[in-house]
């Protein structure tokens, strides 16, 4: 996928369960989930505001795009 979620580092950052963010985002836990294992097709902006609300940073804090390797 061309887009990292670098949700795993900031949960470690934070020291957090995927639980407990869920408890303080208002994500569901399945959502969350599938952010941290970088399986999701997309997000929402309200999600994505109450991440970046969450962790303090910005979304370029959380996402990060991956140029293809062109050959």
């Amino acid at each position: 996928m061309p887009i990292r979620i670098h949700l795993s580092e900031w949960l470690g950052k934070k020291k957090w369960t995927q639980k407990q963010l869920a408890e303080i985002t208002g994500i569901r836990p399945a959502t969350i989930s599938a952010l941290y294992h970088e399986d999701v097709k997309r997000i929402e902006i309200e999600q994505m505001y109450a991440l970046c609300k969450a962790f303090e940073c910005q979304v370029g804090d959380l996402f990060e795009y991956i140029p293809d390797q062109k050959k």
